[in-house]
């Protein structure tokens, strides 16, 4: 145990808080609760997000010898970061047909078979394959991709669908690497369904499905809405997080498509093409929930679809996330319901809204007073039909000058200091020659000098400073090499290259790149302030609830 432990006694931490510690994922974590009686008990927090003393954790973790050193699930991934590189899906479904049927893939390392062959001895095969897609999940969503559905957006789902019948049919047609699918329904004597565009996706879908005993799922390969592999299912819960912004989803070939019962979507509305195959393989009775961008809710384009989903009465439910729940990006995401009726007098009357806009991605999913309201079909069909559960909900009282106060009072602590955090720096010899001593981050990966534990490159010794390798991989030439044709940056660039310094040099660069790091973030939340606090004494002094200071209403 540390020496200031004590000062930490009321400190409680999360599963995700324990796993950084120890260095392993939230899987590893969990499965460590079911498996060790001893672990300690939650001192907090909810059912599903328990909080735990951090003395307690610090001690169990020492007495266990858990996080000493890195543990072969980190030098599993390290392993297969280093062999994979940006194709580390390959990588993973790789080990997962080593697990399955004890092939070695050509490509993959002996190192990475050792490792993983241990850790399914020690664990299991299944407690592998969900800590390799958990590690998968975490890297993706951190570079703001959305390759991947977010657990925030697993656990939204989760909750507004409820208990799922044990014998229930569930469909998720664009699964990915089937995170959605196997959460939301648990093994039972249903089937479950997946289909997923992604040949690799698809594989590890299935792989991992096999790998934790779930007998139920089925994941086909293909386009879903191009080439439709379960034309015949009609499920009593359908579930979607579907690719978003995508243009070229088919319509020129699918015009004339069956599925479209409520209006040919856009080429710009491929997500209310999504909805109406959900739809499609929905049963009398049965459920869609679908996660949607928010600005399907009222563009322009999808008025006409919207319109027949309120007017038959098969659009029950419009759920405006908290910001930051879909990692890829700060938006706000939106959870549509649809119910199939099971008669024509089955309809719904009318459409829940609910607003959670206002909280936090990781609180509470249940909405507090002024955050929901039914709104009578009539009240929708205007001529926008516009579905914003915002624009419904009756904002309940704020305490504008409260607000604004507090927002001052954060300008003020956010500027006090900033000036310091500018490096001093002197004028140098001028621009570095490229023929100068430098040496690739290929080659400390190598040699074992560099991690890649998380998206952003790490020193796993204390020949190299982390900052200092850090910083030199955001420079204007190792930019270029670390952004895509895109415009997406991603700080991994082992074509870059640094200059070769002694440690002592390579700290006073890390402590100049660190702190200008710190004064970036700390303009960047400078910005946020001052957008925040000029739209709130905007709308204040618009609407009389704040007065200027000094006047006849002060």
């Amino acid at each position: 145990m540390r020496e200031d432990a004590a000062p930490t006694a009321d400190l409680l931490v999360s599963g995700s808080e324990i796993a950084r510690l120890a260095g392993v994922t939230r899987a590893a974590v969990s499965n460590w609760r079911r498996r060790y009686d001893d672990f300690p008990a939650p001192a907090g927090g909810g059912a599903n997000s328990p909080l735990f003393a951090l003395p307690d954790v610090e001690a169990w973790l020492d007495r266990q010898r858990k996080g000493q050193g890195v543990s072969e699930e980190v030098q599993l991934w390290q392993v297969l970061r280093g062999a994979y590189g940006e194709e580390i899906l390959g990588g993973i479904a790789a080990v997962l047909r080593l697990l399955a049927d004890g092939r070695q893939a050509h490509g993959l390392p002996e190192k990475a078979a050792r490792l993983a062959r241990n850790l399914a001895a020690s664990t299991s095969a299944g407690d592998v394959a969900d800590a390799l897609c958990e590690r998968f999940t975490d890297s993706v969503r951190r570079v703001g991709s959305d390759q991947v559905t977010s657990p925030r957006v697993v656990r939204a789902v989760r909750h507004f669908a409820g208990e799922v019948a044990s014998d229930a049919t569930v469909f998720d047609p664009a699964c990915g690497i089937g995170t959605l699918l196997l959460a939301v329904a648990p093994e039972g004597t249903g089937e479950r369904y997946g289909q997923e565009s992604d040949p690799r996706s698809a594989d590890v879908a299935r792989m991992r499905a096999d790998l934790t005993g779930r007998t139920d799922v089925t994941v086909a390969t293909g386009d879903s809405l191009r080439d439709d592999q379960w034309p015949d299912i009609e499920a009593e819960l359908v579930v979607c997080d579907p690719p978003a912004g995508v243009t070229d989803w088919g319509r020129a070939e699918l015009l004339l498509d069956s599925r479209w019962e409520l209006g040919t979507p856009s080429r710009a509305e491929g997500e209310l093409a999504w909805l109406q195959h959900a739809y499609a393989h929905t049963a009398p009775g049965g459920r869609v929930l679908m996660v949607m961008p928010a600005s399907v809710a009222y563009r322009k384009a999808g008025r006409r679809i919207r319109a027949a989903l309120v007017r038959r009465g098969i659009l029950t439910h419009v759920i405006a996330l908290p910001p930051g729940t879909s990692a890829a990006h700060a938006l706000p995401v939106h959870l549509w319901q649809l119910r199939r009726p099971a008669s024509p007098d089955d309809a719904a009357t009318s459409v829940t809204l609910t607003d959670l806009t206002a909280g936090d991605p990781d609180g509470s999913l249940e909405p507090g007073p002024g955050q929901v309201v039914d709104v009578p079909l009539v009240e929708l069909l205007d001529d926008a039909v516009d579905l914003t559960p915002g624009r419904h909900v009756a904002e309940p009282h704020r305490d504008l000058a409260a607000e604004y106060r507090s927002l001052r009072q954060e300008l003020a602590q956010q500027l006090q200091g900033i000036e310091e955090l500018l490096p001093a720096l002197t004028a140098g010899d001028g621009p570095a020659s490229p023929d100068g001593p430098t040496i690739s981050v290929a080659e400390l990966a190598r040699a074992g000098l560099v991690a890649y534990t998380d998206p952003e490159p790490v020193s796993v010794t204390d020949q190299l400073d982390t900052d200092y390798l850090r910083g030199f991989l955001r420079s204007a030439a190792n930019n270029r090499r670390s952004t895509s044709a895109s415009g997406t940056f991603r700080l991994d660039g082992r074509g870059a290259r640094i200059p070769r310094m002694d440690i002592a040099d390579q700290r006073r660069y890390g402590t100049a790149f660190r702190a200008l790091q710190e004064f970036e973030e700390r303009t960047r939340r400078l910005a946020e302030l001052s957008r925040d606090a000029a739209a709130l004494a905007r709308d204040g002094l618009g609407n009389g609830t704040l007065v200027p200071e000094g006047g006849k209403d002060g």
